[in-house]
């Protein structure tokens, strides 16, 4: 089976990106992990399968896979390789498009001077939904991590989070905590580990352990989570600029109800054809 696919990155979160519209895709959880590897495959940190709509009110459906072959609700970098994706490929002549995922239906739109605008929709805050076990809703919440005691805000924007203030990102044990984090117990679906240090009331640093892909250079999703969650905690104002080791997305909430939006970047870097 040979089929191409673009390379592309959102502030060096990469991605492989497969036409499944156009083209008969056979996905395994061996073959995504083949095309994840960077030594053997293409390398990537998260596989991005184009599928025709499922539902009518979208225009496309939109599969995320990590590394390690598990597919997973939401990315929000790859939300605006996405759209990007569409219009470069003639799927769709749309600069917005409605996209169904795991998660609800997002709305990305590519702006004019090429920066992606993504609707994230509601950040989901009911412990139960997110899902985290915990009998208190309340925004600071304790998480027990390898004998110490955190102070998580636990947040879902399709995806769950567990969010830390650290003083110094440089400084954070991201390697360390974040596998424990990932696989704590409170979290039945795993986690996204974020570390974010307060910067000013609308600047933020930002790194993040995602789930079954380990730390990588920039997490939409984990942008979204960490700004709701300095809004929440009384350290943030919206707008916020989040700086991450790839690059800056803007981010903006306008509160408790309402839904995210995120700004940034998406880049094809290359496109090729495999045949795994």
């Amino acid at each position: 089976m040979k089929f191409r696919f673009s390379k592309m990155h959102g502030l060096g979160n990469d991605f492989v990106v497969i036409d499944g519209v156009r083209q008969s895709i056979a996905l395994t959880s061996a073959r995504i992990r083949f095309l994840a590897d960077r030594h053997f495959g293409i390398g990537c940190d998260q596989l991005l399968l184009v599928e025709p709509a499922g539902c009518p009110e979208a225009d496309f459906r939109y599969r995320i896979f990590n590394a390690d072959g598990g597919e997973v609700e939401q990315c929000g970098n790859g939300a605006r390789c996405f759209v990007r994706f569409v219009y470069e490929q003639g799927l769709s002549d749309k600069r917005e498009i409605r996209v169904e995922t795991r998660a609800g239906v997002i709305t990305p739109r590519l702006e004019a001077d090429g920066q992606v605008t993504v609707d994230m929709g509601v950040p989901v805050l009911d412990p139960a939904r997110i899902p985290f076990v915990s009998e208190s809703s309340a925004v600071v919440q304790p998480l027990d991590v390898g004998g110490r005691e955190l102070e998580i805000t636990a947040v879902s924007m399709g995806n769950p989070h567990a969010v830390q203030v650290v003083a110094d990102i440089d400084a954070a044990p991201v390697a360390a905590q974040g596998p424990l984090i990932e696989a704590h117990p409170r979290f039945p679906r795993r986690v996204n580990a974020g570390f974010m240090q307060i910067a000013g009331r609308r600047d933020i640093r930002l790194r993040v352990f995602e789930r079954g892909a380990g730390e990588t250079l920039a997490c939409g999703t984990g942008a979204c989570a960490a700004v709701v969650a300095g809004i929440l905690r009384g350290l943030l104002d919206s707008p916020v600029r989040v700086a991450t080791r790839g690059g800056e997305l803007s981010i903006a909430w306008p509160g408790v109800g309402l839904p995210v939006s995120m700004t940034g970047p998406a880049v094809t870097v290359f496109t090729g054809e495999i045949e795994p």
